[in-house]
């Protein structure tokens, strides 16, 4: 039994929030693409500047510059109650649990009965997420976790917690399969998922190693990248590429989500005064 999904919502305008919105429009379907207001004339300026990013971002995340029309946007302020139109409603905003079931809370209030909520959260455990919430709200959420670029990662994470629906996840993997074309993969309530349970640990081993043997990045990007099966990037272009000022939020997540404080991640995680400083800056 599937939900029928013809109308999405995608709540914050970030890199990973319009690269959602840009491929839901690749599949054909309209997209409500809303972010905080801006003081001024124009109060969707933040949405409106993340789909002109959109058609100048390489790769490209919209298979055709048209796409961009199936996208319309709006502010948290103004244009919240537009989600009761829509079957699938795609939380992208910061890393922050307070942040998150604060916006949850007011999106109960607007969203039709049924309608599938989601957070596309790479590190906060679903149970902490919908504490608090509605029985129908708790029903129909689930995580799902785009890599960016959205477009050409095919891995989807799946989350389901507790409460969570049959049907509401039945919907999502038929529809991140057949509509969206991903590598649907169902994950446990854990810390950091699958992939950045395994990429935050490689990545911050790799970090440590080359910091401390004055590797410097070009050099450890030479070396950590296709000659041993890892794309182009290698770390540090990764790191750059997920976003360099997410990785804090990743890290604390991780370090606190993960029980077995014998964990070998607990040996490496430490503050990199390089990364800290970049943040600054």
């Amino acid at each position: 039994m599937f939900k029928d999904i013809q109308k999405v919502a995608v709540l914050g305008s970030g890199v990973m929030g319009s690269a959602i919105a840009a491929h839901v429009a690749n599949a054909g379907f309209e997209v409500l693409l809303l972010d905080l207001e801006v003081d001024g004339d124009n109060p969707n300026a933040r949405a409106d500047e993340a789909v002109q990013k959109l058609l100048k971002t390489r790769p490209a995340p919209l298979m055709h510059k048209r796409n961009a029309k199936l996208i319309q946007t709006g502010n948290f302020r103004d244009d919240l109650e537009k989600i009761k139109d829509c079957d699938w409603i795609v939380e992208a905003v910061i890393e922050n649990l307070d942040i998150k079931k604060s916006l949850y809370s007011k999106v109960d209030e607007h969203r039709k009965k049924g309608a599938i909520v989601t957070s596309n959260t790479s590190s906060i455990r679903l149970e902490k997420l919908v504490e608090g919430q509605s029985d129908d709200f708790k029903k129909s959420f689930a995580i799902t976790h785009f890599f960016n670029p959205v477009r050409y990662m095919r891995l989807l994470e799946l989350v389901q917690g507790p409460d969570t629906s049959d049907e509401t996840m039945a919907t999502l993997e038929a529809f991140g399969d057949v509509h969206l074309g991903k590598k649907v993969v169902h994950c446990k309530d854990t810390a950091a998922f699958i992939a950045n349970r395994i990429g935050i640990y490689w990545m911050t081993v790799a970090l440590n190693e080359a910091i401390s043997h004055g590797i410097n990045p070009e050099e450890a990007d030479a070396m950590l990248s296709r000659p041993i099966g890892v794309p182009k990037t290698g770390v540090f272009g990764l790191m750059d590429l997920v976003g360099i000022d997410l990785m804090p939020h990743l890290a604390t997540s991780l370090r606190d989500g993960t029980e077995d404080k014998d964990d070998a991640y607990h040996a490496e995680n430490s503050d990199i005064p390089l990364i800290t400083k970049m943040i600054e800056d």
